[in-house]
């Protein structure tokens, strides 16, 4: 049966969502809803973007799949509000229990918090939380929990510093200046 779903998924996705027009985020986001996705409003997923199982897949208003991303979501993938997974990132949420002379597979989820940020071409590994507000740095590879408003970078993924965001009325004051 699952197999049946992602041909199909796999039909749609090359006949109808990837040669769509930049601009026709809402068109994409149907076609996933169609195949059981939870899309939020205003969420952007741009056609380039390779999804391996639309059902594994949630993603918060306004949150952001840039071109290239690949989900390869076995388990599921969640973004969160205003979350963005930016260009040419990996978002891994199976691996093999090497230990098994079977190597069965192993899914655990992937979960993108709130406001979170990540860079170009990241490795996000299987069962990894980027907690809310977290950036992760360019071609960073992430195999462990980032914690909530900091950033990280490297390979593997290491904290840089805290995530310090200005107000409102000090951006605003550092527009003027």
């Amino acid at each position: 049966m699952n197999r049946a779903a992602r041909a199909a998924w796999q039909t749609v996705w090359a006949l109808l969502f990837r040669p769509s027009p930049k601009i026709f985020y809402g068109w994409r986001r149907l076609l996933l809803r169609l195949f059981g996705a939870r899309v939020g409003f205003g969420a952007h997923v741009h056609s380039s973007v390779k999804i391996w199982a639309p059902w594994n897949l949630e993603m918060g208003e306004h949150s952001c799949l840039g071109p290239y991303v690949d989900c390869y979501n076995v388990a599921r993938v969640y973004l969160g509000e205003f979350a963005t997974v930016s260009q040419y990132s990996y978002l891994c949420t199976a691996t093999h229990d090497y230990s098994d002379l079977n190597m069965p597979l192993v899914a655990r989820p992937v979960q993108i918090g709130k406001r979170a940020w990540v860079a170009a071409d990241v490795f996000v590994g299987p069962g990894v939380t980027v907690g809310e507000g977290a950036v992760v740095g360019a071609r960073s590879s992430v195999f462990r929990d980032v914690p909530e408003w900091t950033i990280v970078a490297g390979n593997p993924a290491r904290v840089i510093k805290p995530r310090v965001v200005s107000s409102g009325a000090e951006q605003e004051e550092q527009v003027k200046q």
